[in-house]
């Protein structure tokens, strides 16, 4: 083997916040770490640049929620540049003029719901109190390492003892309401309790968040409460704006990492894991080079992980058919913008709610007609779109009296260009968003200095994600805990020696967390690697 001079007890395959959050914690416990990560900067999909002039676009990702705050304590996230800033509430406009907001303020809230229904207003603290209890129940099984019940051994019996004991702690309504969580649609759940189409919508949107379903498929209702678990500054299920975008956070990840002693390698594709007797021993360099490694570890999707970064003949052939039917499916587009000055909502009554999300969703319907545009292969003429414009709050993001704004848009299919020319689908695509934005921000067409289109193909093609699902793999019931990425490889391991995952692809999904790089690091460390 040609290696470079350099041996290390850790080499990570992409730059992702997963894989810094792995070498972090890796060098942190006094291990020899190299990070290689594929582009010119790291972040993976958690990326903010400057792709027009004076204007930063937090390019695929748009919120901060999900980033435990054991992660950024033990990391000192703070000092290395962490900064998120809550977002003042939402505000949904409606086709008819009319529009329901959310503020930081419950009162404020409840009194908001109560012009739409004194039931619903009346039923929501008790709902957000579910909520929040399930959401509690539920996080510590995404830190339980997940064990395979068809072959647990001693510690995996062990966790399912621990699981079953805190299941049956919850008592049988609570249980219940988990069990219901889990099976059904965000719709059906949620029209459980309320009685307001525009208030079921605006939380129907987070349950098909990054998946290729609508509010009424069964299952979205689990990806609401997997939002429900974020929390800032104490808060639960808050939504925050990191100073200078997203790629913020993954920049303080990879400060804690350096500052522990790792090494970060930009514009270094790795193009395979070099495998000896069963064992990876180091990886091969897109040009040429190896590099010699105790342990590997890769932070891509499954995908690249088993079928790319490794030959068929290391592998079982069950795990290679079961990571070859792994879900991707990415149905998530963004349109980043440059404006000329603010715009306008005009049933917005409370200015201050510029500063929170604009979330397009009027009604449950338009969310599933949305769905039913593109679940063939297109995108939706009228999408549901997220919107934030960070500049409002962290006014480095553009130049003065500038802004830009972050359009997180569902759905645009991975398979959209098989419909015709890419370039001609993308500016389609951009336009079908941008006209649809209209319909409740009028004055936005004469705003826009630059647009910035992006659809799930251009994900795959610059930042590497199979199918361009950020959460590397659909958040589904049947691909979580542990059958993520499969049965049998929940653990951060591989069938090769000393070869780890740690993506967002493996347990506990998708979101910028970093608790499977976390996770997958406290497995190898225990591995005494």
């Amino acid at each position: 083997m040609n290696s470079l001079t350099k041996n290390y007890d850790a080499i990570i395959i992409g730059g992702g916040h997963n894989g810094l959050t792995a070498a972090a914690y890796l060098a942190k416990a006094g291990r020899r770490v190299l990070v290689l990560e594929q582009r010119h900067l790291v972040g993976g999909a958690a990326v903010t640049e400057e792709i027009y002039p004076g204007f930063k676009y937090t390019v695929y990702s748009y919120v901060v929620s999900l980033l435990p705050p054991r992660i950024i304590q033990e990391l000192q996230l703070p000092k290395h540049g962490l900064h998120v800033m809550p977002l003042e509430g939402a505000f949904t406009p409606m086709e008819d003029g009319n529009y329901i907001a959310s503020y930081s303020d419950e009162d404020d809230t409840l009194a908001e719901i109560r012009r739409h229904s004194k039931r619903d207003a009346d039923i929501f603290p008790v709902f957000n109190i579910m909520m929040y209890d399930l959401a509690r129940a539920v996080k510590p099984i995404l830190t339980m390492i997940p064990p395979d019940p068809a072959n647990p051994g001693l510690e995996g019996l062990r966790t399912l003892r621990d699981l079953g004991g805190h299941l049956k702690s919850l008592g049988k309504e609570k249980f219940h309401w988990l069990t219901k969580i889990m099976t059904m649609s965000a719709y059906d759940f949620l029209r459980e309790w309320f009685e307001t189409d525009v208030l079921i919508a605006t939380q129907a949107q987070i349950g098909v968040i990054g998946t290729f379903l609508g509010p009424k498929s069964p299952g979205t209702a689990y990806v609401l409460l997997h939002y429900y678990m974020g929390e800032l500054d104490g808060a639960s299920s808050t939504w925050g704006s990191q100073r200078g975008g997203t790629g913020g956070v993954s920049e303080a990840i990879a400060g804690a990492a350096r500052s522990f002693g790792a090494e970060i390698l930009c514009n270094a594709p790795v193009k395979q894991v070099i495998i000896k007797n069963g064992q990876a021993i180091g990886i091969a360099l897109e040009n040429g080079d190896e590099i010699v490694g105790k342990t590997i570890v890769s932070g891509c999707d499954p995908k690249v992980t088993f079928r790319t970064l490794v030959d068929e003949k290391e592998l079982p052939s069950d795990l290679v058919d079961a990571i070859d039917k792994f879900k991707y499916r990415g149905s998530s587009g963004k349109v980043n913008l440059a404006l000329d000055g603010l715009p306008t909502f005009p049933a917005m009554k409370d200015k201050a709610l510029i500063r929170g999300m604009q979330e397009i969703c009027p009604s449950v319907d338009y969310l599933e007609r949305a769905y039913d545009d593109a679940k063939y292969g297109g995108f939706s003429k009228r999408p549901f779109m997220g919107c934030i414009i960070p500049s409002t709050v962290d006014p480095t993001m553009a130049p003065p009296g500038k802004h830009v704004m972050s359009i997180f848009v569902q759905y645009a299919s991975y398979d959209m260009p098989a419909h015709g020319d890419r370039d001609q689908q993308r500016e389609a695509f951009g336009n079908a968003v941008i006209d649809s934005l209209v319909e409740f921000a009028p004055n936005i067409k004469n705003l826009i200095l630059h647009k910035q289109v992006i659809t799930p193909w251009d994900i795959e093609q610059t930042v590497g994600i199979t199918e361009g699902n950020i959460s590397h793999g659909e958040l589904m019931l049947d691909q979580l805990f542990f059958m993520r990425p499969i049965p049998g490889w929940a653990k951060y391991r591989t069938p090769v020696r000393n070869y780890y995952q740690c993506g967002s692809g493996t347990h506990p999904g998708g979101g910028i967390t970093g608790t499977p790089g976390r996770m997958a690091a406290a497995e190898i460390l225990k591995d005494g690697n």
